[in-house]
């Protein structure tokens, strides 16, 4: 029988300290007027020293199997979409799923730029529908502040950090996910793009050696080019997903784009000849959060009462690559009543859980002393 992915639950995660406008006219020539009229971005939120992506993901994540009300052990599957992770392996997904204690779910990240969530969600959703999986955690989770030049006033004003995240549940009724249509040009790539650490060969040997080319990591990008190709794309898009629906605009009763700039948004809302009372934006307080700021406009939407059961919503999400992908989903769900014991109880249920994975990995560090009780390198194989 054909399963269909359901949203069953939302959460999201904002690093505590906010940056304003005013902040960053320390830093570069700018005001809160210059940045406001060309993005629509107030403030963004930045990551402190000791949170990393995997950590923000893991917050959401956290959040959201609450309100699914499910156990950890019960997840099968934990999708990160993410351009800035800690390490390129392990995955954050793995890390997440340490964190989580979910002892029994596949996990790796994809890379899809700003578009990845909405990716994410397609791999997600394909995996249930297949009956590989019952169900899936999908969070967006970026650490932007880290790969940017703060001197660069076209982008430092851009970016913030944060993570979103959705739980996908397998069902024979028909709704959730209703379609996705995922793009790409890569005629583009160099309009928008961020250096892998080890993008610039150096010498194995000197003091060159140290750096690896770290001071490259930084994201480049075309603004007036980008700017282009994103009010062409969110357009045809989403009409793309709806003919695939079967469904038209007037179907539709929130769209939900990734929030990269006002302006942008207000010049797909004219293509598409709707009002933007029918766009759901927090750019203002988040700025663009990647791969994150789909599921975080999502928790706001949700918050704010935008949505409804038997609502039809539309993500579209556009980005690096260049990507451009854009799903509809049937939202069949209200946010639980959640007592204060409930509460008490699901958090001493995460606690186990990740006690459970500490221990293991404690049990794994006796039993190699036990087998070798003398010092070893970490270059041994045998």
């Amino acid at each position: 029988m054909m399963r269909y992915a359901h949203i069953v639950g939302w959460g999201c995660y904002l690093p505590e300290r906010t940056v304003t406008n005013a902040e960053l006219s320390q830093l570069v020539d700018t005001s809160d007027e210059w940045i406001y009229q060309r993005t629509g971005i107030r403030s963004r939120h930045i990551a402190a020293t000791n949170e990393t992506t995997a950590t923000l993901a893991f917050e959401a994540a956290a959040r959201a199997l609450k309100i699914a009300d499910l156990h950890p052990s019960q997840v099968e599957l934990i999708i990160v979409a993410t351009s800035t992770p800690e390490y390129m392996f392990p995955s954050t997904a793995c890390k997440v799923q340490d964190y989580l204690g979910a002892g029994r779910a596949g996990a790796f990240d994809l890379s899809a730029a700003c578009s990845g969530f909405v990716y994410a969600l397609q791999m997600a959703t394909q995996s249930i529908a297949t009956g590989s999986v019952r169900n899936a955690v999908v969070i967006g989770s970026e650490t932007m502040s880290r790969v940017i030049d703060w001197q660069d006033r076209s982008t430092c004003v851009l970016f913030g950090d944060g993570a979103g995240a959705v739980v996908l549940k397998g069902s024979s009724i028909p709704g959730g996910v209703m379609a996705t249509t995922l793009r790409s040009d890569g005629s583009g790539a160099d309009l928008l793009s961020l250096p892998a650490l080890y993008h610039n060969p150096v010498p194995i040997s000197g003091a060159e050696f140290s750096s690896n080319g770290h001071h490259k990591n930084i994201i480049d990008m075309d603004g007036r080019q980008v700017y282009r190709f994103a009010t062409n794309v969110i357009a045809t898009s989403v009409m793309d997903v709806l003919k695939q629906a079967e469904l038209t605009i007037d179907d539709i009763d929130l769209i939900i784009p990734h929030q990269a700039n006002t302006r942008i948004i207000e010049a797909a809302a004219k293509k598409l000849k709707v009002p933007m009372e029918k766009f759901y934006l927090n750019v203002e307080n988040n700025g663009n959060t990647s791969a994150a700021s789909i599921p975080l406009a999502l928790c706001d939407a949700v918050r704010d009462g935008r949505l409804r059961p038997d609502d039809n919503v539309v993500f579209v999400g556009f980005g690096g690559g260049l990507t451009w992908a854009a799903s509809v989903v049937k939202w069949d769900v209200t946010p639980p009543p959640v007592s204060f014991g409930d509460q008490e109880w699901k958090r001493i249920r995460y606690m186990m859980a990740r006690g459970r994975s500490r221990m293991r990995r404690w049990q794994r560090r006796v039993e190699a002393a036990i087998a070798h009780p003398s010092a070893r390198r970490k270059d041994d194989i045998d």
